[in-house]
């Protein structure tokens, strides 16, 4: 706590002579070039045996001077002056930026950096003077809103930029790097390869039928000896093992997000988004503890997701099953905030979270001191008990729209300070209630909680995974159920992935709707696992 206490203090004290400097007329870089950055106190992850050319000191100034002007990747390797002012042999290309980032920095280095960063800016825009170089103080409350963000649900064309080979080729690519983290651990002279089966369950979605049925009109389609039977099938998909199907999906998004490491629009650190999600199930629960009640008659099998939400690529990071207690089992009481730790946990591992939102479903004093103790900054509705509605109608009474209300968490997991923004509901009239582990103001409170919108991005994630690349299935085998759910979001990131390379192959600003439709890209995946012969 002390080292943790010690580096973000020195983060501050660099952020403060930043300020002074600036406020005397020298330039941005200069500043930077002659502040004492303690680097000392930061940890290069790269041993003394790497061939990083590129010394750790000047690339914590780079950063820090990315995360003051908020330039992407992109642009600011078009900036060779920075070389020297910095100490750098010469300005790194897109992709070294973004593997230091992710790879060289820890988890402390980003947070000192951003720490420092982002104090400048705010105290820039608060006390002056102006400098034309810093980025907007939003930029670092509320991200702005992408123009023109879409549904998955809207019908798109591809349009003119892309031809069919581009396309093809683009969606390979991102079929290649998704893929490649599942293995069923068959032998090797088994008689149809993994990737076979993929391209099986991959049709299932695209046509929306379960197995028996899937199978029978692949081998219509592709040729009766082609693919596996449905029994096969599904007997391979039970050797995949709930634990080895997580893992194999977190390999898949290392190596999504590694295709796009050098994309200078995906930003770090990330907005994520945690949500669950429910899949019905209508046959008998006796002995299935992994079905929950969602009503007295309607019974579901619940899966909880973490996702990039707002100016990045969408892509779910992370996926988990959610087990909760039943009145037909003896499943012990539900503790979202572990399922919380493991989302944010193994997301972390691929990319930095600034901060998660989540609804009102994990409004909990231990969720709070979880995402705390991980680390990130969490923005979460509040439900409306009592004493909200005390402060509540207290607020009319004085004739204010905006309250802010500090308070502690005090949980067996620790404690950390916090804070409950009162402000007007975005539905209509009446006050909705954040709780928030981030230094908020009254004047900016209500800024801040706009950011909240960009959490229902993940309810369109949902509604294209379950009726674009889900197959149905009525197995009561849990193995089965989480490969379905598994694989569908795989599908998805690969479709995600895909409209980004193609996107990114292009210069100049490109529309925010999808180039191809969710449908397009599952058929060309299913079309090009295995070409022709």
């Amino acid at each position: 706590m002390q080292s943790c206490t010690y580096r973000l203090t020195g983060a501050y004290i660099v952020a403060f002579r930043l300020q002074n400097e600036v406020r005397t007329g020298t330039s941005l870089t200069d500043a930077l070039q002659s502040v004492d950055v303690p680097v000392e106190t930061l940890t290069d992850r790269y041993p003394d045996w790497h061939p990083a050319p590129y010394s750790f000191p000047g690339m914590v100034r780079l950063f820090l001077y990315r995360e003051i002007t908020g330039e992407s990747y992109r642009t600011l390797a078009q900036y060779p002056e920075l070389a020297d002012a910095f100490g750098l042999k010469r300005i790194p290309v897109e992709s070294v930026l973004s593997r230091t980032w992710r790879h060289r920095f820890d988890d402390a280095s980003r947070e000192f950096i951003t720490t420092a960063a982002h104090y400048v800016v705010r105290e820039i825009h608060e006390y002056g003077p102006v400098v034309p170089s810093v980025r907007p103080k939003e930029e670092i409350i509320t991200p702005p809103k992408d123009p023109g963000e879409f549904s998955e649900a809207e019908d798109t064309e591809c349009g003119e930029d892309f031809t069919d080979e581009q396309i093809h080729r683009t969606t390979r690519l991102a079929r290649d790097y998704g893929f490649d983290g599942f293995d069923s651990g068959r032998a090797a002279n088994a008689t149809y390869a993994d990737t076979k089966f993929f391209e099986l369950q991959t049709f299932m979605g695209m046509v929306g039928c379960g197995t028996a049925q899937g199978a029978s009109r692949f081998q219509v389609r592709r040729g009766e000896e082609y693919g596996p039977h449905g029994d096969t099938h599904l007997r391979t998909l039970k050797q995949f093992a709930p634990a080895e199907l997580i893992e194999g999906f977190d390999q898949a998004c290392d190596r999504l997000l590694s295709a796009i490491a050098s994309e200078a629009s995906f930003r770090r650190p990330v907005t994520a988004a945690i949500d669950i999600t429910t899949v019905p199930y209508y046959g008998d629960v006796e002995g299935m503890p992994m079905v929950s009640g969602l009503t007295s008659d309607d019974r579901a099998f619940k899966f909880a997701t973490l996702s990039i939400v707002g100016r990045n690529i969408s892509l779910v990071l992370a996926v988990e099953p959610v087990r909760e207690s039943s009145a037909w089992d003896d499943n012990p009481p539900n503790k979202v905030h572990r399922v919380v730790r493991r989302l944010v946990s193994r997301a972390q591992e691929h990319v930095a979270i600034e901060t998660v939102l989540c609804d009102r479903g994990f409004d909990s004093m231990r969720v709070y001191q979880t995402l705390s103790n991980l680390g990130v900054n969490y923005l979460i509705p509040k439900r409306i008990a009592s004493t909200e509605q005390e402060a509540i109608e207290t607020m009319i009474e004085d004739n204010h729209e905006v309250a802010v209300e500090s308070a502690v968490v005090d949980v067996e997991l620790g404690s950390h300070p916090m804070r409950f923004l009162y402000v007007p509901s975005t539905k209509g009239d009446g006050t909705t209630v954040f709780a928030t582990n981030l230094r908020v103001g009254p004047d900016e409170a209500e800024t801040f909680c706009r950011r909240y919108s960009r959490r229902w991005q993940i309810e369109n994630e949902y509604k294209s995974i379950k009726h674009d690349f889900l197959a149905k299935t009525s197995s009561k085998d849990y193995c089965i159920r989480l490969f379905y759910f598994v694989f569908a979001v795989l599908l998805y990131n690969i479709w995600r992935l895909t409209d980004f390379l193609l996107k990114a192959s292009v210069d100049g600003e490109m529309e925010y709707a999808p180039v191809l439709t969710a449908g397009e890209c599952v058929e060309r995946v299913c079309a090009g696992l295995i070409p022709a012969d």
